[in-house]
């Protein structure tokens, strides 16, 4: 049986074509990943704000494969209604599925407060209208937001082309030293390999969307296997 150790729901944008992929590269043995989806073609705060309107029909079709946790696998689209937004969304789904949900936002925030991380550097693919949304909600959350920088790119099918490295190069170029640490944004910027390169050369921990969110989703189920070749996150807490 796939998922003997756990069933992992996940819920994406329509267009996002890595999510999937980077979390089923490094999933442990015997936890398997379904997925449902919501219809997004550009990363807006309109489009943003409607597809969350439909993530309960999604869950729906999750909780018919008995998984035991639902990832809200999307992080603009769990910011965009600024502090606690991503909290009232899980609680809408988790109240009509009765599966437990976590938001890609919330594992971020988690991630970053575990790691003792106070003032950060983030590097988005967004416009600066989801930059300034994503700014507010880390800093609501008693984050300080040394620098956030972007790529301009609403099409979510392009920033699922981008290359891992334009992420590292991107961060190393904006790095500054009163940074604790990194965080590379979006669900659907492929970033699981340049992560360690990242922390050696800047000697700061990385949280990108994917991995937080694969973190605090085994952990949520109950699976402490720590994953190489993720960072400090998936090997120390």
């Amino acid at each position: 049986m796939y998922g003997w150790r756990g069933r992992l729901g996940l819920i994406v944008p329509s267009s996002n074509t890595t999510m999937e992929m980077e979390l089923h590269n490094y999933l442990p043995e015997g936890v398997s990943l379904h997925t449902s989806r919501m219809p997004l073609r550009n990363v807006t705060e309109e489009e943003l704000v409607k597809m969350s309107s439909l993530a309960v029909e999604s869950a729906k079709l999750l909780r018919d494969a008995d998984v035991e946790l639902i990832l809200y696998g999307c992080t603009s689209g769990s910011f965009i209604g600024g502090k606690d937004y991503e909290k009232e969304l899980e609680a809408k789904i988790e109240d009509e599925v009765k599966v437990p949900v976590i938001s890609t936002s919330t594992a971020v925030i988690e991630a970053l407060k575990i790691l003792d991380a106070q003032s950060i550097l983030v590097i988005t693919p967004y416009t600066d209208e989801i930059n300034a949304r994503e700014k507010e909600f880390l800093e609501a959350n008693e984050f300080e937001v040394l620098d956030i920088r972007g790529l301009g790119i609403e099409d979510n099918l392009r920033i699922g082309r981008l290359e891992p490295y334009e992420a590292y190069r991107l961060a190393k170029a904006s790095f500054v030293d009163e940074a604790d640490a990194i965080f590379i944004s979006c669900t659907n910027w492929r970033t699981f390999e340049i992560i360690e390169a990242l922390e050696e050369d800047l000697g700061v921990p990385v949280v990108t969307s994917n991995q937080a969110s694969l973190w605090l989703a085994l952990r949520e189920m109950d699976v402490m296997e720590k994953i190489p070749g993720l960072g400090k996150l998936l090997m120390d807490f």
